[in-house]
């Protein structure tokens, strides 16, 4: 039987060995994750346990054996956890995220004890992959096992600089690069300034999660536009959209606002119109020009961010309460400069339509950008080692990595038979592919894909556990 090596244990890893497990259990699976818990990764792992799902709990069902829901309600303490804003309904409660986290790692737990040893996880980073007659896939700490193909299922990649520009700021201890980082915000005084380079959701968890911990310094977050994420509200539905004949990034904005401004004189949130566009984002994705795809990234993307990936209404509420108390301001400008002094850090910037320039003094400035797109700058040793020997290459917008149905794209141009990525690193051919709805979608049709693969597989003899003895020399590390 073939064998396959997912990179990567967060949610979308986890969700294709679980998929896997069901369209072809005689398949030998082996999951690496370098990090201490299976099926949480950063989204549902590195987060205050009071950070709730930006989406309410019945679009995050999986299609497993047990639902999320039906999880949730097996359990007392589980349902006593979740905020009471959705009217009692508990498929429109926006609950902890660390608990979708548990729930996944319960399932994970579950399959490999029910795999026979088909299904191992592998605690490490793959840092090389070398293609031969098997795939070998080599370990940080020189361990190496040998499949026939390989997922990449990394997850988003570390946020990137938040400028454009060095400094020598972002080696100081001051300065924060990745705020999910475990501990990451633990050196951040109770009364000192703190400046958070973006607005978007992760300052959102950022603030939250300060305010909780005591701190009553000044919060100031700075975007280029200054705007905070819209809010979630429940209620309503809106019918499946009937696209306008040009579909050009500006037309379609045009188009989706004459909906959303139908939909609020119909008694119906315009979110409904907003959720209503995700079934056919990766369509018209792919139905624009790499022109056509740039201008929408360059005027169009941040106000699509701003109203396709909402907050909770909890969540809007205690920000909402911050900045009442003047505990939290949210400001708008261009990033000019970043100097420390023995106080602390001094932020220069252009405020967004100022000629004259202001400064913000902060004791710790936290990047707060969100995660990095760029391959080409990303630090990930398996991701370089791909690139070193063109097997696979970045898209020219800066995005992820090229695909043809999850099939990864070498240098030549050619997809690969046996590397295929998931989750947002193919944000290039779908755009939409972070958030679980999307991402489910295409793990089941990757899972498919490899199942088939696998039954063809195994009509050639092989060693009834191929992958049994490739784990030989990885002693505790399974």
């Amino acid at each position: 039987m073939a064998s396959i090596a997912i990179l990567g244990g967060g949610f979308s890893g986890s969700l294709l060995a679980l998929k896997l497990r069901a369209a072809a259990p005689d398949l030998d699976i082996v999951l690496v994750e370098r990090g201490a818990e299976i099926g949480k990764g950063v989204a549902y792992g590195c987060c205050d346990s009071r950070h709730l799902l930006n989406v309410p709990v019945h679009r995050m069902e999986l299609g497993l054996d047990v639902s999320f829901i039906d999880w949730l309600r097996a359990d007392q303490a589980r349902l006593a956890s979740s905020p009471g804003q959705s009217g009692g309904v508990l498929e429109d409660a926006f609950v902890p995220r660390a608990l979708f986290g548990a729930y996944l790692h319960e399932k994970m737990n579950e399959a490999v004890s029910a795999s026979g040893g088909r299904l191992a996880i592998v605690r490490g980073e793959a840092v090389e992959v070398e293609a031969g007659r098997l795939v070998t896939v080599r370990l940080r700490d020189g361990r190496t096992l040998q499949v026939d193909r390989v997922v990449l299922a990394l997850g988003h990649l570390p946020p990137r600089l938040p400028t454009s520009f060095e400094s020598p700021v972002y080696a100081s201890p001051r300065y924060v690069a990745d705020p999910w980082e475990k501990g990451a915000l633990n050196g951040i005084g109770p009364d000192e300034p703190v400046v958070m380079i973006g607005s978007g959701l992760t300052m959102v968890d950022v603030a939250l999660h300060l305010a909780r911990q005591g701190h009553k310094g000044s919060l100031t977050a700075l975007s280029r536009r200054g705007h905070l994420p819209q809010v979630h509200r429940g209620g309503g539905a809106w019918p499946a959209l009937v696209l306008p004949a040009d579909r050009s990034p500006r037309n379609l904005i045009s188009f989706l606002r004459a909906e959303a401004a139908r939909a609020e004189a119909a008694g119906v949130p315009w979110q409904r119109v907003a959720d209503a566009a995700r079934p056919v984002a990766a369509s018209l994705w792919q139905g624009w020009t790499a022109i056509e795809r740039a201008l929408f990234l360059r005027h169009l993307r941040p106000w699509w961010d701003l109203h396709r990936h909402r907050m909770a209404p909890e969540a809007a509420e205690a920000l909402a309460a911050m900045e009442s108390s003047g505990h939290l301001r949210v400001l708008g400008g261009r990033i000019e400069a970043l100097e420390a002094g023995p106080a602390g850090i001094e932020l220069r910037y252009r405020p967004r339509g100022q000629k004259a320039p202001a400064s913000l003094q902060a004791a710790h400035i936290v990047n707060c950008t969100g995660p990095n797109m760029s391959i080409g700058r990303t630090g990930e040793p398996i991701i370089l080692s791909l690139i070193r020997q063109n097997l696979l290459k970045e898209d020219p917008l800066g995005l992820g990595l090229e695909t043809d149905d999850c099939a990864v794209i070498d240098g030549y141009g050619w997809p690969s038979k046996w590397l295929f990525a998931l989750g947002p690193l193919t944000r290039p051919s779908l755009w939409e592919v972070t958030a679980v709805p999307e991402i489910r979608v295409q793990v089941e049709r990757l899972a498919l894909r490899l199942a088939g693969t696998a039954q063809a597989a195994s009509l050639v003899p092989r060693p009834r556990h191929a992958l049994a003895s490739a784990f030989a020399d990885l002693g505790a590390g399974i």
